[in-house]
């Protein structure tokens, strides 16, 4: 089992920065795929980007492509999200997510652990 505790969020104004952190509990980080959700209000939690096991490949929702970026370091035991360029509609709660399957998916079902969420949110 492994616990999940994101950090890094907060208020931006838009075109500006931030960056999300995923702290994972336990020893087996490294075995788990990792992504990040996030949800709007009045919206159903959506997909925003995953990231295999030694992190050689990632994949993105297409509105976050050239702006986002996921990784990890699995000796910190830790994803992170690298957002720039941030639109207001990028405004939500986002989640980090852990996945014990061998492969990456966008649907939420398929993760098995979550973190308690961040909120960012994006002025214009």
């Amino acid at each position: 089992q492994v616990q999940l505790v994101e950090s890094g969020g907060g208020l931006v104004q838009a075109g500006g920065s931030l960056r999300l952190s995923c702290a994972a509990s336990g020893r087996t980080f490294s075995s788990y795929i990792m992504a990040w959700f996030r949800q709007a209000p009045g919206k159903e939690r959506e997909f925003v980007a995953a990231i295999t096991r030694n992190g050689g490949n990632t994949y993105y929702q297409d509105s976050v492509k050239g702006r986002f970026t996921i990784s990890r370091d699995n000796a910190q035991n830790t994803a992170y999200l690298q957002m720039n360029s941030l639109k207001p509609e990028d405004t939500a709660v986002y989640y980090c997510a852990a996945n014990r399957r061998s492969y990456a998916s966008t649907t939420a079902a398929v993760y098995d652990y979550w973190g308690q969420g961040t909120q960012v949110t994006v002025s214009s």
